[in-house]
């Protein structure tokens, strides 16, 4: 069964990017030590992000996000989604109107203009067929920005929320949470190392 995750990492002050996030600057002002984690030697950070890419059947991601990895300084076969790990899933960006243009062509791009709900909808059929032709059951992340999650959560189409706490503290940035519609959630994991606590709750519908 497909599930939709939302994926994240997060300072200990609740931001996901710090002060002045941009093209050039994609986590913000000391926003790096937030994804310390994902590129660390650490074995469990590399078990989260081997069994994430693994489990990635489709991933979800607004438009300010795919502008910064889809940019000059962004991906590429070292810094990628799941670089070094087993292939790429298909990407579904929530937009107002598609790009020009796509610098990493190599990857399967879908562009949704009509909201996070449907852009759900397409990842998730991306993410059936992909477990069709796996024998595998593959989900759905949503990997960001803040706003594309926080709209997906209000919206009741998370089913399980993945935050990566880094210890940092960022004093302003861009917010997970700011507003929305109150829910008590159903903490499922925690997984401490040497860079983050890694925490898994389920939402409930």
């Amino acid at each position: 069964m497909t599930r939709i995750i939302a994926d994240i990492s997060i300072s200990l002050d609740g931001y996901v990017t710090g002060p002045d996030p941009g093209l050039d600057n994609g986590l913000g002002t000391g926003g790096e030590g937030l994804h310390t984690w994902a590129f660390s030697d650490d074995p469990e950070d590399r078990r989260i992000v081997r069994e994430t890419t693994e489990r990635s059947g489709a991933v979800v991601l607004g438009r300010r996000l795919f502008d910064i990895v889809d940019g000059p300084k962004g991906w590429n076969d070292e810094s990628g989604y799941g670089a070094g790990e087993v292939g790429k899933p298909a990407f579904v960006v929530v937009t107002s109107e598609p790009p020009a243009s796509v610098r990493t062509s190599d990857l399967d791009w879908t562009f949704v203009t009509t909201g996070v709900h449907d852009a759900v909808s397409a990842a998730r059929e991306r993410a059936e067929a992909a477990s069709a032709r796996s024998g595998e059951d593959l989900d759905v992340y949503i990997m960001g920005g803040g706003v594309t999650i926080s709209s997906a959560l209000d919206a009741g189409l998370v089913d399980a929320l993945s935050l990566h706490l880094a210890p940092v503290v960022l004093g302003a940035g861009t917010p997970l949470f700011s507003g929305g519609v109150p829910r008590t959630l159903t903490q499922r994991s925690v997984t401490r190392t040497t860079t983050a606590t890694h925490l898994t709750y389920d939402v409930p519908r």
